[in-house]
């Protein structure tokens, strides 16, 4: 490439390139340093404290919570959603006619405002709503959805199966429908039928639907904040208690910036480790089923 096309090519790609170092780089410099500092978010001076803020958390009962929370919900909100959209994913493409209006219905709760799905949620699940009065009523179960440690974590978890299941779904179908017929045709004529062909042929042809999902999955639970703020506060108990509420607590209610800075570091390397590691695992998977 002459050095006229290498400088074109820079041009056309400036705009992302500054893009990422307004809103990228230098905010992350500047949140490892404050990791680093005891600033309070408002003084104009700060102390370098070392690596003080990250002992503090690697001793903290809260962000212990965070730690195991975020894999409890990962353990919920994964299976559900992937197994949801995969289910969604299969009757839109079963479908003989309006594919697209029906994708776009399922796609829907994706747009809703995450503070509206929870509010209406918290109406539906309260003490007095309609719902909790005809339990009461009719079989005199009397249940605090949000006030149990096992079961408010599976409501949020299937609030954001629900909310995201559409959108996954779509990458399903995209999938589904890239698969040649003849793979179908050539499978039946082997015996492969019903839930074989399924598992031999759909399952292997969907792998690559299957890693973007999973993975963009996996890293949704280690960002989660609206849903457990509404919900629940983080409780009971510190039951539903993220990542996320926990730095915003520290930053922004104790105004402890520099301390909460230091947990988000912690929750991002946590974060791309955990993903990594999942990467390793689909992948092997798919090298052991010859899917790659």
């Amino acid at each position: 490439m002459d050095k006229s096309n290498a400088r074109l090519g820079w041009l056309f790609a400036s705009p992302y390139l500054i893009y990422s170092l307004i809103f990228f780089l230098f905010p992350l410099l500047w949140a490892t340093y404050l990791a680093f500092t005891n600033w309070n978010l408002i003084a104009a001076d700060y102390e370098f404290v070392g690596i003080q803020n990250f002992i503090e958390a690697f001793f903290s009962e809260s962000v212990r919570a965070a730690f195991f929370v975020t894999y409890k919900f990962l353990g919920m909100f994964v299976p559900i959603v992937v197994g949801g959209a995969l289910l969604l994913a299969m009757l839109i493409h079963t479908l003989p006619k309006f594919k697209g209006l029906f994708s776009v219905a399922f796609f829907l709760p994706y747009l809703a405002s995450g503070v509206a799905s929870a509010i209406v949620v918290n109406g539906v699940l309260s003490h007095n709503s309609p719902f909790n009065i005809w339990l009461r009523g009719t079989f005199g179960l009397d249940i605090d959805w949000l006030g149990s440690s096992i079961l408010a974590p599976l409501i949020i978890a299937l609030m954001m199966a629900w909310k995201f299941a559409g959108y996954y779904a779509l990458l399903f179908v995209a999938g589904l429908e890239s698969i040649p017929k003849e793979v179908y045709e050539a499978a039946e004529m082997d015996g492969a039928v019903g839930f074989k062909k399924f598992w031999h042929v759909t399952i292997p042809m969907l792998y690559p639907s299957f890693y973007t999902v999973t993975i963009l999955a996996v890293g949704l639970m280690f960002g989660i904040f609206t849903e457990p703020y509404v919900l629940t506060g983080g409780g009971p108990d510190l039951a539903t208690h993220t990542w996320q509420l926990e730095i915003y607590s520290q930053a922004f209610e104790r105004l402890n910036a520099g301390y909460g800075t230091a947990i988000a570091v912690i929750n991002s390397i946590v974060t791309f480790g955990s993903i990594l590691v999942f990467r390793k695992i689909l992948e092997k998977w798919g090298a052991r089923h010859g899917w790659e």
